[in-house]
């Protein structure tokens, strides 16, 4: 939040009215308030982000796992945008503000008076980012979009997976995280215009856009060729021997021979020097040709000795590889410790928790990561100083949210 951070913080002073629930909205709005800026979270009564309403992670007591994971560092006011005397609240906060973010259906924050053409109207210098599946024009633009949605429209399932098997979902909120990025980065470029010019734009995040400019550095084949390429696992199409494998004490070993210097040393550290003189292994594209032989070799072989023997054997060598760790091993990996990117806060109901920090490192600056909200926590706060509105007002407002409502 503007003001509460070490350092000279980018973003600082800059107001960021949050209309955004789940993941693509909410990360986009934690990476704004990583970077120094003030993010409002407006909430619905009662009910506020979907996320909270997730059910805990098992073994856990701690209070809205997967919404404290998106909105870490900021604070939240209910409103019901239903009403018209809150929506001319919200009306007023957006004028105040630098930048709105939502990822409403298309047309529904017109619907709730907070539509691009009035909330422009009201405040020619805010940017106004919108994100939806499949954007704001078009022949899809009303159609819903969960990640695993965009996870299969744009592709990235087809290529997913065992080359026998059925299309894999990518077991991570890759679309929603991917689409959140590109809004962060075209609201911090546009910021800068605005800073020459003052004018305010609607920025517009197709979560299908989005995924496709992530996927296009593999899309060669496709965009050039005219063909789509197959599955093939943990296989890599041009790079060869590059798979996951297992170890002798059931532990499994990425490696990936990225070029043809690293194959020297990869067979080096396999202790198979007679693989240089193989005819079928040399050259990359050899490889490639020959990559069922390969593959079954060099599982053989690895499968021949615990981990830690290719760990010391494949760094000596400096071939790339990497345990393939689950989310405790590689939250607990000493280079994470190094970086300090696992922050713990104090979060008013769950007591201490854990989040991942910001992934930079920038000279003499640091965020200084804050507690998620609880629902309506700072209500009081932002309306008093954004809109210097008198308590009892205020006291009539919060009395007007926490109503019971037929409708909620």
């Amino acid at each position: 939040m503007a003001g509460q951070f070490e350092g000279t913080m980018p973003l600082s002073g800059i107001r960021v009215l949050d209309l955004s629930q789940v993941v693509a909205g909410p990360f986009c709005t934690s990476a704004l308030a990583d970077m120094g800026a003030e993010v409002v979270k407006l909430e619905r009564p009662h009910i506020g982000d979907d996320l909270r309403h997730v059910g805990r992670y098992e073994g856990r007591g701690v209070h809205e796992d997967y919404f404290n994971a998106n909105n870490r560092s900021k604070k939240s006011i209910v409103l019901d945008l239903k009403l018209p005397a809150d929506q001319s609240i919200a009306l007023e906060l957006a004028k105040r503000a630098d930048v709105l973010v939502e990822n409403f259906a298309p047309g529904t924050t017109d619907r709730l008076g907070l539509g691009w053409e009035r909330v422009h109207a009201a405040n020619p210098r805010l940017l106004y980012c919108s994100m939806s599946g499949f954007g704001q024009t078009g022949p899809f633009r009303h159609r819903l979009a969960l990640d695993p949605i965009i996870q299969a429209v744009t592709g990235v399932m087809s290529v997913t997976g065992p080359p026998d098997g059925p299309p894999f979902m990518v077991g991570a909120p890759l679309a929603d995280v991917i689409s959140g990025l590109y809004a962060a980065y075209a609201i911090v470029a546009t910021l800068r215009l605005a800073e020459k010019d003052g004018i305010g734009r609607h920025i517009d995040i197709s979560m299908q856009a989005a995924m496709l400019a992530a996927l296009g550095p593999r899309m060669g084949q496709a965009l050039q060729a005219g063909k789509s390429p197959n599955r093939i696992g943990n296989e890599n199409l041009l790079r060869v021997p590059s798979n996951v494998y297992s170890t002798a004490d059931g532990k499994f070993i990425s490696i990936m021979v990225t070029n043809d210097r690293h194959w020297p040393p990869f067979c080096r550290a396999l202790d198979r020097k007679e693989w240089l003189e193989d005819a079928r292994f040399a050259s990359m594209s050899l490889r490639a040709r020959n990559r069922t032989d390969i593959h079954r070799l060099a599982a053989e072989r690895i499968a021949s000795e615990p981990y830690r023997h290719w760990s010391d054997a494949l760094e000596r060598e400096r071939v790339p590889f990497a345990r393939v760790n689950d989310y405790l091993e590689a939250l607990a990996h000493p280079q994470v410790a190094h970086r300090g990117l696992i922050r713990e806060v104090q979060h008013p109901a769950s007591g201490p928790i854990r989040v991942v920090g910001p992934p930079w490192v920038v000279t003499d600056m640091e965020a200084a990561v804050e507690s998620p909200p609880m629902l309506g926590e700072h209500t009081r706060d932002v309306l008093k100083h954004w809109l210097k509105l008198p308590d009892a007002e205020i006291d009539s407002i919060i009395s007007r949210s926490a109503a019971p409502r037929d409708d909620a």
